[in-house]
């Protein structure tokens, strides 16, 4: 990844939506060799897709928890795919440690909350820490252009 392309994902992060000649205009480039380049961050997968920012709240999730989830014996990958089907979960990773997983959720009231918890309980121990803000917002790290860390 060279300064160019950095400069593209660096307004592509700031305005997902920004049109191909000020993406040139900022990158340097013609609205051709962006459209090039953009096309080759995809195919090697540093592009992996572009996105809106969404409000919660505004859709009536007024609650967000962080739930770390210890599998009982034998049942991690049952309680995997429970993660993955209840489309509360917003994120989970999976970790080294205690846990087996950090998982993000949404609901609109903390008797959801409860239900959604109560649906893993005879499979895993569960540990809920209400969010009560977010001073940080997922970001990413600084940019590195050849071996360098660029600000």
């Amino acid at each position: 990844m060279d300064d160019a392309d950095r400069k593209i994902i660096e307004a592509l992060i700031s305005d997902a939506r920004m049109s191909l000649k000020d993406l040139a205009a900022h990158a340097g480039l013609s609205s051709p060799g962006v459209s090039e380049r953009i096309r080759r961050l995809q195919e090697r997968g540093v592009i992996r897709g572009f996105s809106a920012e969404i409000d919660l709240r505004s859709l009536g999730y007024s609650l967000q928890a962080i739930v770390r989830i210890r599998p009982l014996p034998g049942k991690l990958h049952i309680v995997q795919q429970l993660i993955q089907e209840i489309p509360e979960f917003c994120e989970c990773d999976k970790v080294t440690g205690e846990d087996c997983f950090i998982a993000r959720l949404a609901v609109p009231s903390i008797d959801q909350l409860d239900g959604i918890l109560d649906r893993i309980a005879d499979k895993a121990e569960t540990s809920t820490s209400i969010v009560k803000s977010q001073p940080i917002r997922r970001r990413l790290p600084p940019l590195v252009v050849g071996g360098e860390e660029r600000r």
